[in-house]
């Protein structure tokens, strides 16, 4: 057992896998950790050691089979079990102690993640991809850059965002893993699920924006201490409750998926939300805040043939905007659907948010995309499902958006 003191940004799903252990591991031997909303820095937590996994050994199996089996280096079964890449511990039913395998991808899920995941999954990228070109659109209301990632030199634009509500912030990291995809296939020469990434780099930009509210995202993961700018604010606002789970808005309590000029007095009269909350605040007026309304400049800047805003949660596309939208529209939608195993959706009695906007400003296909189902924020075992979900809708317009 090994003592450990936690600091600013730790929560119990970061430190299990700083640990190689489980949060039910941490919370075993810390009961009040499961109590209590998050982590304090300071509070100190008892660790146990990382239980070791182990295999027997079967019928007909070598070093090289095993180590294929959980994709490890032969070197590294070796340190573990001297002898057995000269085939001396490979007899069946020797039991073998099994080293952790080296993440196939940068961008991995290991507890929450937030800004500070996405800036070095940014940095390790475009290090390893030096055609993804980052920048910022911007800051955030607490000071953070808004960040995003290019790819691709087409002349046709296409803009993507995710975790606009804080409490969404698991699609963040689906949309930088299919930005990892498309980098490694392209780079490797190879297709992507029967797509072909050198024909989009060819015809397409895309423009991504994964973490459009990364101070609301900091605060549904962390929590709020004294000291914080908003502290204060942000209690008031959440009815004095310490867990912020539920907080879909960005730090001054303005739901950013209000914010946009398309019909945002009917949005605002119909929400009834006439100052700051967790979410339906449409804020003092359109694009009030920094976040939005760098979204909207970015689009303004590069007008596109097409927008996604990711959401979760309910498996759902939402296509259309009071008319607005083109004819192609409603069939692409379909389209996505069939793929993504999603149901398409008509929409009506919403309006303000950013897919609304783009339908209305450029007369474009948009979609709001509400990933996966349950109850935000949707558990970290849901990521690969919704990862590949995301990249399936994104590809099928990157494909296929000018054949409809």
């Amino acid at each position: 057992m090994q003592q450990y003191i936690a600091r600013k940004g730790d929560t119990v799903s970061r430190i299990a896998a700083r640990y190689g252990l489980t949060p039910e591991h941490v919370i075993q031997g810390n009961p009040w950790a499961g109590r209590q909303p998050y982590l304090y820095p300071g509070q100190i937590l008892f660790l146990p050691s990382a239980p070791r996994k182990r295999y027997a050994v079967q019928e007909g199996e070598d070093a090289a089979a095993i180590a294929g089996l959980f994709g490890v280096d032969i070197g590294e079964l070796e340190l573990l079990n001297p002898g057995i890449a000269a085939g001396r511990c490979c007899t069946p039913g020797k039991v073998l102690v099994i080293p952790n395998a080296a993440p196939s991808s940068i961008v991995t899920i290991e507890g929450e993640y937030g800004p500070a995941e996405l800036e070095e999954d940014t940095r390790l990228l475009t290090q390893k991809y030096p055609f993804i070109d980052a920048s910022s659109i911007g800051m955030s209301v607490m000071g953070k850059p808004l960040q995003l990632l290019r790819i691709g030199s087409g002349p046709c634009h296409l803009h993507v965002n995710a975790a606009l509500h804080a409490n969404e912030w698991l699609t963040s990291p689906c949309l930088m893993s299919f930005i990892e995809q498309y980098a490694e296939t392209y780079a490797a020469g190879g297709d992507w699920h029967g797509h072909d990434p050198a024909r989009w780099f060819r015809d397409w930009t895309l423009w991504a924006v994964p973490m459009a509210n990364p101070d609301g995202v900091e605060l549904v993961q962390e929590g709020v201490l004294p000291g914080h700018p908003y502290y204060t604010e942000v209690l008031k606002w959440n009815s004095r409750r310490r867990s912020f789970r539920h907080w879909k808005a960005n730090i001054r309590g303005v739901d950013l998926g209000d914010q946009f000029p398309a019909h945002w007095e009917e949005e605002r009269k119909r929400r009834q939300i006439s100052g700051p909350a967790p979410r339906d605040y449409s804020g003092q007026a359109p694009l009030s805040e920094p976040e939005a309304a760098a979204l909207a400049a970015l689009a303004e800047q590069y007008p596109g043939e097409a927008a996604v805003s990711l959401h979760s949660q309910g498996a759902e596309i939402y296509w259309n905007y009071r008319g607005y939208e083109p004819p192609s529209s409603r069939q692409l939608a379909a389209s996505l659907a069939a793929v993504s195993g999603y149901r398409a959706v008509e929409l009506a009695g919403s309006d303000a948010g950013y897919k609304d906007w783009f339908i209305q400003r450029f007369r474009k296909p948009g979609f709001t995309v509400e990933l996966g189902n349950g109850k935000n924020p949707l558990p970290l075992a849901d990521f690969e499902d919704m990862a590949l979900e995301t990249g399936l809708i994104i590809a099928e317009i990157l494909t296929n958006l000018h054949k409809n």
